[in-house]
């Protein structure tokens, strides 16, 4: 079996000139959503307050949305659906999360408070079947950690990696941490291979909300799914 290391990085195209692009973001960097002014603690509250008032008196446009999508992801309380019909994907995030627009990302949702708490999808053009084609669990979720989920500069450590099936499609599932001077970041990330694609997304917090996120975040992942296009 080839192995994502052994895998000319053009079919995944996720390389320049024949190398890995360490550079490319799937793993949203502290410096690309924490260029804003910091804020006082009257100032977080203010705007966890406009935010849960957001929140509450826009459920029926929500449900409206979700009724008018053909491919919507299933509705579970405090999430709210994304479909892109044009690469054939779909997934939840957390109400409150904001839509964001990062060079080289397909789909970009955080928390506007706490910026490390986002989720990230990218697609790639390849030729492989599925994502089994590239290697075991291990194999790929270290090999893409490694060369793609953090920069060189960061500590990382492969906690599990998994794969399930859903309607016959293979998923690989990991989880990671990563470690920069001044935080650490406690990463899932779930990549399927489909319509000739690479699909990866990658969610997280800091490593001192994981506690409180992981639920979220596991929710987030385990809603992804690719679907024919």
């Amino acid at each position: 079996m080839l192995s994502l290391q052994q895998l000319p990085c053009t079919q995944l195209g996720l390389c320049t000139n024949g190398r890995f692009q360490k550079g490319v973001p799937f793993l949203i960097r502290a410096e690309q959503i924490s260029t804003a002014p910091s804020t006082t603690q009257q100032d977080k509250v203010g705007r966890r307050q406009m935010l849960a008032t957001s929140v509450a008196i826009a459920p029926w446009l929500v449900f409206s949305f979700q009724k008018s999508t053909v491919f919507a992801a299933e509705n579970v309380k405090g999430f709210l659906p994304v479909t892109d019909k044009k690469d054939g994907y779909s997934f939840l995030y957390p109400f409150g999360w904001q839509e964001v627009v990062i060079e080289g990302q397909d789909k970009v949702f955080k928390d506007v408070i706490e910026p490390l708490e986002n989720v990230s999808v990218n697609v790639f053009p390849t030729n492989k079947d599925t994502i089994r084609d590239l290697g075991t669990p291990q194999e790929v979720a270290e090999a893409l950690i490694k060369k793609v989920l953090a920069p060189p500069s960061q500590k990382t450590k492969l906690l599990t990696a998994a794969e399930h099936d859903v309607d016959g499609k293979a998923y690989y599932t990991f989880e990671f941490v990563a470690q920069a001077p001044n935080f650490t970041r406690h990463a899932l990330s779930t990549i399927a291979i489909g319509n000739g694609k690479f699909y990866t997304l990658t969610t997280g917090a800091n490593e001192r909300r994981w506690g409180k996120m992981k639920d979220k975040l596991n929710t987030v992942i385990e809603s992804f799914k690719i679907f024919n296009v």
